[in-house]
Formats: structure tokens, C-alpha cells, sequence
């Protein structure tokens, strides 16, 4: 079955860039494209795509406000945010909106369509170029936050390490390798640590790091 998508966003040329890349792929279907915030929140609500690609500039309102509202009434839909923004506050705002991922523009349209996929399979997508903006955002502050009590009490040291390398966009071989365990151990960790955070998904993982201000580390 087809994955659904709707693209929203107010320039033509970055529309049909998009449109063309998703036609190539043979299980993407496109069901409509919007110009303003507005228009996107209406068409989702109409075609219930499984994702909607969001532009965060917008001629009546921020794709933020749109993402919200795309979320409160579709939750499961998916949100890809797709703009020239890279500085943390834009980051942070729209995930905490709802949306999934985060990609650039100037990223590769490999990158998107590989973004589309994970947003899919239930994975949270930072583009790399967004992860060192955040983390140079927390490391920057005057006071870093204070560290998070909760987290240290509930997670053992190896789970924390974990959970930072997943907000960190690390797949399960990256951290395999990194820190010298089997692939297994990683999966079984990252069961335990949504377990004990009552977590259900990476996207919410990566969000819960960002609030918390574990990705500092």
C-alpha cells in the first residue's frame, strides 16, 4: 500500500523539487499540496495522508501552528518539517509541536525520501546539520540545565548513555560499535529505557531528551 503524503509549502519551485522526487518512488503517493498553513491543515483533514512535509515559513501561519494543528486532529500523521532553518529555537518549537523530523533544504533529496521512511517505521529523523545546532544551543547557555533528577534515579548509567546516543540520531550498529556491545544489548536497553520512561516510540525519546536537556551531553 501506498504511503500518502501532502507537501505544504508557500514557494512553487521547492513544491515541484518535492513532487518530483516523491513521484520516482513507487510506494509514495502525493494526495495534495498547499501553499499556506491553513490550506495544509484543511487537506489533511480530508485526505488523512500518513505524512505531511511542512515548510515552517508560511503567509499565514507558521508551519509550527500548522503542525499543531495537523497533530490535534491526526495524531498519527507524521510531520516532517522541511525548511532553510537551522537554529535551535526552530528545532525545538516544532518538535515539541508534534512533528518527527527535521530536515533542511539544502539536505539531499535521498535525505527526505530516507526521512520519509523512518518517520514510517516509527523513528525520529534529526538532519545532522540540526543535531550540532541544538547541542551547541544547550552548550552555549550561561547555566546548562541542571540535570535531570527523575532520569538519574529511574535509568542505570549504560541506559542514560543509550538514550543520549539515540536523541543524537545514532542507529542501534552506530552504538553497537561505539560502546563495544552486541546489537541485541542495545535493542534490549532501548526496550527497557522506553519501559521505564513510559515511552512508546523514538520520536518521543528524542523529545524527551531535548526537554530534559540530556542531548547536552
Amino acid at each position: 500500500m501506498a504511503i500518502r503524503v501532502l507537501i505544504c509549502d508557500d514557494h512553487i519551485m521547492v513544491r515541484q523539487g518535492v513532487r518530483m522526487v516523491l513521484q520516482s518512488e513507487p510506494d509514495i503517493e502525493l494526495v495534495g499540496e498547499a501553499g499556506r498553513g491553513d490550506e495544509a491543515v484543511a487537506l489533511a483533514s480530508q485526505f488523512k495522508p500518513e505524512v505531511v512535509i511542512m515548510d515552517l515559513s508560511l503567509p499565514d501561519m507558521s508551519g509550527i501552528e500548522a503542525t499543531k494543528q495537523i497533530k490535534a486532529v491526526l495524531p498519527n500523521t507524521h510531520v516532517i518539517a522541511l525548511t532553510m532553518h537551522e537554529e535551535e529555537p526552530y528545532v525545538i518549537e516544532v518538535l515539541r509541536a508534534g512533528a518527527d523530523a527535521y530536515i533542511v533544504k539544502r539536505s539531499a533529496a535521498a535525505d527526505l525520501v530516507a526521512a520519509l521512511r523512518q518517520v514510517m517505521a516509527g523513528q525520529a529523523v534529526l538532519d545532522p546539520a540540526v543535531t550540532r545546532a541544538v547541542v551547541s544551543g544547550y552548550m552555549s547557555r550561561p547555566t546548562p540545565p541542571t540535570p535531570d533528577k527523575e532520569t538519574d534515579t529511574v535509568l542505570t548509567p549504560r541506559e542514560r548513555e543509550i538514550l543520549i546516543l539515540v536523541a543524537e540520531g545514532f542507529t542501534n550498529a552506530e552504538i553497537a560499535k561505539k560502546l563495544y556491545i552486541s546489537e541485541k544489548t542495545v535493542q534490549t536497553h532501548r526496550s527497557n529505557i522506553l519501559d521505564k520512561l513510559n515511552i512508546h516510540d523514538r520520536t518521543e525519546l528524542v523529545r524527551y531528551a531535548i526537554r530534559h536537556g540530556l542531548i547536552q551531553a
